[in-house]
């Protein structure tokens, strides 16, 4: 069974930068994508990767980029000119693009990122 652990949230102001890691276990799988629930919303794709494409929410185009290191089986999320709307916990999954099946119930608990004005 694969296992997630994600890490790097914290609070910043806006226009702040953070760095999100994902460690998967035992192997990281050819898709790997970020995901995120605000308080009250619903949980939503920011950005997925499977091998060398890459696809991206319009609302954090330009500004988050994924990237994974297949050695350390870990993938990565790097947030600049963060948002106080990108507050959020954020996830990490197996999934090949911005939508998780509604099946999907191995959310790991997520690293909380929070922006303030």
């Amino acid at each position: 069974q694969v296992r997630l652990v994600e890490s790097g949230g914290g609070s910043v102001q806006a226009g702040g930068s953070l760095r999100l890691s994902c460690v998967v276990s035992p192997v990281m799988n050819t898709c790997i994508g970020w995901f995120r629930q605000a308080p009250g919303k619903e949980r939503e794709g920011v950005a997925a990767t499977r091998g060398g494409t890459t696809v991206y929410a319009d609302s954090v185009k330009g500004r988050f980029t994924i990237s994974r290191d297949n050695a350390k089986n870990t993938a990565y999320l790097e947030m600049n000119n963060l948002k106080p709307e990108d507050t959020a916990m954020y996830y990490c999954a197996p999934i090949c693009g911005l939508t998780a099946p509604s099946w999907y119930n191995s959310w790991a608990q997520g690293t909380q990122v929070t922006v303030s004005s």
